[in-house]
């Protein structure tokens, strides 16, 4: 039977009509309790009933002893019952006495008790009662129960278990006494002074070996002397009184040694125990514990985050469209229902209470406090803030009301200034607030505070407290300059879009071009109007069919704009549409963010702060015009002193509520519904001949990516050949997609930085992960990294016109494959026609045919992507060619730095990087023009293992061939074709040209960027954790004359395992000679480092070996599965360290996501990553036109992928060091008053400047010996995921902790290499 079925019976043995009826009109005569003891013998006391039947407090009647019978019979039996439950959810048997229980006298019938007489048609049969202290013993002539046969069969088979354990113990005791395990001579062995003596991991690893060795040899005897005890005493019950054998006395001995080793396991538990106290004693900054008065949801809320921020969103939407009354209904029928309620938080309470503030309706809010109370949630900051700010709005409130209200807030641990310190003010908050506090404290004046924690990381100590010799640079404009650069943005910014001229302008304009785009134009018109009713009619029927308040419906978010913008942004969509469709779930997440951009730019302008973000952005220019005076403080500093010195009115950044990536969604496919079914066009719009029809031009159908079956918006053939005829010359683009046309505003905290408008993330993440965002408010050290993006996004940029002339030449012409400018979609194959049903072809021909369709309509495809890519980049160059412009900067969850502006920017292609200057010049100096030449021929890639000064022999000699490319780029020798970056090269050969031409080439000003390039950045990283000498060498960190190739040594290793192998009759060995190269090793030794397998590894070796035509095609398969192996033997003999340290973290991050924690760390700059991979979840998005299933891979509330976690662990950990090193050498250089970006590990910077960089690049290296960082990350993940051990031996689970700890501490060992010989290599940056 079923654990349902047993319950369900009890639950009617308990029922109340069944009992009545054996107790009815009967006095209490006893009360007996029941108790089952459990397998370990302590008691377990049966929960009670709603009529305390299982406690078996039941009314006798004496009167009748059959019903006295009847009723112990059936209390038997639900304590059999409840047994039985027991042991089916615990799958533990329990052995079920019959209960002891005396009588006692029943008291005269009262209130409460239960009389009656008993049953009708009793059994006359009588039961004698045994007095007290007996046991209780019912006789009945009926069959024992099935459960009671059940329950003997199981305890018998208990019986014969533990007889069975007994005879191993038995046999286990003939062994000598002196057989004990190694572990326990090695505990006795250990002195105590040795651990006292040890570092905190060293005692960790000690401690745990200890414990391991003894639990193995003693965690099964001591766990199996109870069970002998229990045995024994089962056997000599049953044999009754005889003599003691050999085997009992073996039993004895074994048992004491036992508890020897037992005793043994208690001191090293307590060791362990101690060891756990220390390590929960050295829990640091990397917890930052929440103040005392941190609220109950700040622990609740990674349970529901996703639901509270659309809870959020939707009461935010309401109240800004000023439907107070359905945000208020919507309020209240989330607290009404207890599993709805349980998503709230005290921020979501104080949006009404916001709201009712600024209508001065205390009683509203004094409601709200009370619904707080109800939730068990305490009123936070804001609330009193929002209270304060309603007492201020009412003349009549009496100073009596405002006194209470900052005395409660006493009694929860706030102050007034943590009112005007931690709140974000909207408006004229913040003076109403303080005129209330005024009333009953006239002096008060509000404490400025800057709120920057200085950094404790020892690595920028000097650069923030040493500053004499700073030098920060300045931007070559004046500050009227900047402040009308400031106008221009903000305009821009207000907008949210931005028309661009496209550089396909220049064709010259065909009357039917001229026609399409009349057509178009007519088109759109129509359009707009209906796309206008439609929406309106929905939003009535919205407004009207909201039955259930606590639905969340899309209503608010479709009137936080005005109806012409939604239907704005639903045309821009159509004309974006690329002719081979795009994803249902890609095209709605664009209009939703869309929509929200609009928004949140509407938020701030009706929060009063744009007046306020110009006055302080003003007074910014100081800082980076030319025509002021010095300072010494940084961007980020001087902007928070600002804020201080203008502290009255609104916040600059309003904390307004990102929507969930689940409303944008699900907005985004309402806007697509509509548009599919109501935007048509007449059939023969573009030939008479056909019948006239509306059709619709977008049309939803299915298809497939992968194994995955996804909607797809596509568009009618007729719109597509509409807007290919009409050329259009005109893009219309987001405004973040255009660089900024001023500086950015600084990065000062988690969500101020960047656009002035525009909403933008610090941390790029998975749309709808909030655990990074969570981590970054809580840090207290992110100044560094805060300024290091700063300083990245102060470069100004300007546009090589000559160059994209030239491109753009190329583009309109016939683009050039081999120069990587993509042809027009013209140049793409015709698709074939075939006819399925002729019956002339065979089945094999019909096949043929259609992957030559289907991969026809693949090549154009790629071709219309990669053109319109092309497009968008040279377009915005071409509109910025008159332009300084600047890149915002963000980061991902590793702290790799990006440019905020997605098409156009530095990290492009090669096309894109040439076309980009600096906009401020620098003389060349005596070294500048050397470094041009030696940066051109790194940009061929021909001299990669020359020095220096071969490199620059080599530039002089080929001195005339880049002369002529700089003349004659297209019709010359066009040596600059054929270099490895062929577009940054003829950019070169232009600079160099013009300099050696100049009168004086060390006063040429050049605005070109040099770039300088990590040696295999990665292997770099390793080889300096691990001080592995030999890869250090390979690396570059070593000092030496000529640059070494790891690639090429790599390659040079394998060879010679192959000769061997060779030479001993292997056949693949003696297939691969002359084969192994460089190239065919290069992506595998380069990907190594980021975790690629052997599987990997050896399907890009075989891609490399199938590009060779001369090497046979039978032996790929067999050769790049022996190649792969002899690759990863090779770098395990120059890498000594690095497979260790690579395996360690692998392994760290398995058992720490196997404990079901996500895996965490700080870089040594104090940046939290945390890894946001875990188990995927499905969420199913419904509406009428398609159901979207959203895989969510980022919720905290499932359990991490271990997969991902341990295969992502090592290359992110490297990631994460290496913006590190690059965010040190920014602020170093940024001291030094150089200009500096970077490529992630490649560094730009002047020619004249390349030297000082280079000696900022060693002090990532250098710093490491004073900074342990593998000792640094061991340390922290013990504090992190080893503090709260559970202490049970036999728990299962405290052993799995047990093995990660003794992981964690085992740092691998390091080689002999001195880091501070970085400094000395020449080669480490080339």
């Amino acid at each position: 039977m079923s654990l349902l079925r047993v319950c369900a019976f009890a639950k009617r043995l308990s029922g109340r009509s069944l009992f009545e009826k054996c107790a009815a009109r009967a006095p209490l005569a006893d009360r007996c309790q029941l108790r089952a003891p459990t397998r370990n013998g302590a008691v377990r006391r049966i929960s009670e009933t709603r009529l305390q039947l299982q406690r078996i407090n039941i009314s006798f009647v004496p009167k009748r002893d059959d019903a006295k019978k009847r009723g112990l019979e059936q209390s038997q039996l639900l304590n059999v019952l409840e047994a039985r439950i027991q042991q089916l959810q615990t799958g533990i048997v329990l052995d079920v006495r019959h209960a002891k229980g005396q009588f006692l006298k029943a008291p005269s019938p009262g209130r409460g008790a239960l009389s009656g007489q008993g049953p009708r048609g009793a059994p006359k049969d009588q039961t004698d009662i045994p007095k007290s202290g007996k046991t209780l013993n019912v006789a009945s002539k009926s069959q024992p129960s099935r459960w009671m046969q059940k329950l003997t069969l199981e305890k018998k088979n208990k019986l014969k278990k533990q007889q069975r354990l007994h005879q191993k113990i038995q046999k286990n005791a003939k062994k000598k006494p002196g057989d004990r395990p190694k572990g326990s001579e090695s505990i006795s062995a250990l002195p105590g002074p040795v651990i006292k003596n040890m570092k905190l991991s060293d005692e960790i690893r000690a401690s745990v070996t200890l414990r391991d060795a003894a639990a193995a040899g003693t965690a099964a005897a001591a766990g199996t002397a109870a069970a002998a005890a229990a045995g024994t005493a089962t056997h000599s019950k049953s044999t009754g009184k005889q003599k003691k054998s050999k085997k009992t006395v073996g039993v004895k001995k074994s048992q004491e040694q036992s508890a020897i080793e037992v005793q043994v396991m208690a001191e090293e538990q307590a060791k362990m125990e101690e060891l756990e106290w220390r390590l929960s004693q050295q829990v640091s900054q990397w917890t930052s514990s929440s103040n005392p008065q941190r609220l109950q949801e700040d622990a609740e809320g990674a349970a529901s985050g996703d639901m509270q921020l659309s809870i959020r969103s939707y009461l935010e939407a309401c109240v800004f469209t000023g439907d107070v009354e359905r945000a208020q209904r919507f309020l209240l029928s989330q607290h009404r229902v207890m599993s709805r309620r349980r998503h709230m938080n005290t921020a979501i309470y104080n949006i009404m209470m916001r709201m009712w503030a600024k209508k001065g309706m205390l009683n509203q809010i004094g409601r709200i406090f009370i619904l707080l109370e109800e939730a068990s949630l305490k009123p936070n900051v804001g609330s009193y803030c929002t209270a304060l700010e309603c007492m201020g709005r009412n003349p009549s409130c009496s100073p009596n009301v405002i006194t209470r209200c900052l005395c409660r807030m006493e009694e929860d641990g706030l102050s007034v200034d943590d009112v005007f310190s931690q709140c974000v003010f909207r408006q004229d908050e913040r003076d109403m607030v303080l005129k209330a506090v005024h009333v009953v404290q006239p002096d008060y004046r509000p404490r400025l505070d800057a709120g920057a924690t200085p950094s404790s990381s020892s690595l920028v100590h000097e650069f923030y407290t040493q500053r004499s010799d700073h030098q920060y640079p300045k931007l070559d404009f004046t500050q009227e300059e900047l402040q009308e650069r400031f106008k221009l943005q903000l305009d821009m910014e207000q907008a949210c879009t931005t028309t661009i001229d496209s550089v396909e302008a220049a064709k010259p304009v065909t009357e039917h071009m001229a026609r399409m785009r009349e057509l178009l134009v007519d088109q759109r018109a129509q359009w707009q109007k209906i796309l206008l009713q439609a929406l309106r009619e929905s939003k009535m029927i919205l407004a009207n069919t909201n039955s259930k308040d606590y639905r969340l419906n899309l209503y608010p978010y479709l009137c936080v704009l005005g109806d012409i913008e939604y239907v704005d942004i639903m045309i821009q969509s159509v004309a974006n549409l690329p002719p081979s469709g795009e994803s249902l779930k890609i095209l709605a997440r664009e209009l939703g963010n869309r929509v929200y951009t609009k928004y949140s730019v509407r938020q701030k302008h009706r929060n009063q702060m744009v007046e306020k973000l110009r006055n302080i952005y003003n007074a910014y220019t100081d800082l980076l015009a030319k025509d002021t005076k010095e300072f010494v403080v940084l961007p980020s500093e001087h902007w928070r002193n600002l804020e201080m010195e203008q502290s009255s009115g609104p916040s600059l950044h309003g904390g307004e509520t990102h929507w969930p990536y689940i409303v944008s969604l699900e907005l985004g496919t309402f806007m697509v519904e509509m548009m599919v079914k109501n935007l048509k066009i007449n059939s023969d719009i573009l030939n008479s001949a056909f019948e006239r029809k509306r059709i619709p031009i977008l049309y939803h159908m299915y298809t497939f990516r992968s194994t995955r079956q996804i909607g797809f918006i596509k568009p009618h053939p007729i719109l597509i050949q509409m807007q290919q005829d009409a050329m259009e010359t005109k893009l219309t683009f987001d405004s973040y997609v255009i660089p900024m046309l001023c500086p950015p505003v600084p990065w000062t905290s988690v969500k101020s930085g960047a656009y002035l408008l525009t909403p933008t993330k610090l941390m790029r993440t998975v749309e709808g992960a909030t655990q990074h965002e969570a981590l970054l408010e809580k840090s207290q050290n992110l100044m560094p990294v805060l300024d290091s993006l700063n300083q990245l996004g102060n470069c100004a940029w300007s546009i090589n016109k000559p160059l994209l002339d030239i491109i753009i030449s190329i583009f309109n012409d016939r683009g050039s494959e081999k120069l990587d400018i993509p042809p027009p979609l013209s140049e793409a194959p015709k698709v074939p026609h075939v006819n399925a049903h002729d019956p002339a072809y065979t089945a094999s021909e019909k096949a043929h045919m259609k992957r030559e369709v289907i991969n026809a309509r693949k090549k154009s495809s790629e071709m219309h992507s990669l053109r319109m890519d092309a497009l968008y980049k040279l377009s915005i160059a071409n509109h910025m060619r008159d332009e300084i412009f600047w890149f915002p900067h963000n980061m991902d969850f590793r702290g790799r730095t990006y440019p905020c502006p997605p098409y156009f920017n530095h990290l492009g292609s090669d096309v894109t990087r040439a076309v980009l200057l600096f906009a401020e010049g620098k003389p060349l100096g005596p070294k500048g023009l050397d470094w041009l030449k030696i940066h051109l021929v790194n940009l061929t890639g021909l001299k990669k293992k020359s020095s220096l000064v071969g490199r620059l022999e080599y530039a002089n000699e080929i001195m005339e061939d880049v002369l002529d490319s700089a003349d004659d780029p297209l019709n010359g020798r066009t040596w600059w074709m054929n270099a490895d970056e062929p577009w940054q090269a003829l950019c070169c050969c232009m600079e160099i040209a013009n300099a050696v031409r100049s009168p004086d080439p060390t006063r040429f000003i050049s605005h070109f960027p040099v770039h300088q390039d990590g040696s295999c950045n990665g292997l770099q990283h390793y080889a300096a954790l691990g001080r592995d000498v030999v890869g250090a060498t390979s690396v570059n960190l070593m000092p030496c004359d000529v640059p070494q190739d790891v690639y090429s040594g790599v390659a040079q290793q394998v060879e010679e395992f192959r000769a061997r192998d060779a030479r001993s009759g292997m056949k693949v060995a003696q297939v691969l000679e002359g084969f192994i190269s460089r190239k065919v090793v290069k992506q595998t030794v380069m990907t190594v480092v980021y975790g690629v397998t052997r599987y990997g590894g050896r399907l890009q070796i075989e891609k490399q070996l199938k590009e060779i035509d001369e090497f046979p095609k039978d032996h790929v398969w067999e050769a790049s599965q022996y190649l792969v192996r002899m690759v990863f033997n090779g770098l395990k003999e120059m890498f000594t360290g690095t497979r260790e340290i690579q395996d360690w973290l692998t392994e760290s991050a398995r058992l720490i996501s196997k404990s079901g924690h996500t895996v965490q760390w700080v870089t040594p700059l104090g940046l939290p990553v945390i890894q946001p991979y875990h188990r995927i979840r499905n969420q199913v998005l419904k509406s009428t036109m398609q159901h979207i299933s959203v895989q969510i891979s980022h919720d905290a509330r499932e359990r991490p992928d271990t997969v991902k976690q341990k295969n992502a662990f090592p290359p992110n950990f490297i990631h994460s060091l290496d913006s590190t090193h690059m965010m040190l050498t920014s602020l170093h250089c940024y001291s030094a008053g150089l200009t500096f970006v970077s490529v992630h590990d490649c560094f730009w910077t002047h020619a004249v400047t390349v030297d000082t960089m280079n000696k900022s690049e060693p002090l990532w290296s250098a710093q490491q010996p004073a900074q342990p960082i593998l000792q640094d990350l061991s340390n922290y993940l013990l504090q992190k995921y080893c503090t709260t051990l559970p202490m049970e031996g036999k728990n299962k689970k405290y052993l799995e902790y047990r093995r990660m700890m003794l992981l964690l501490a085992k740092v691998p060992q390091t080689g002999d290499f001195d880091l501070r010989r970085v400094k000395e290599s020449t080669y480490f940056f080339s």
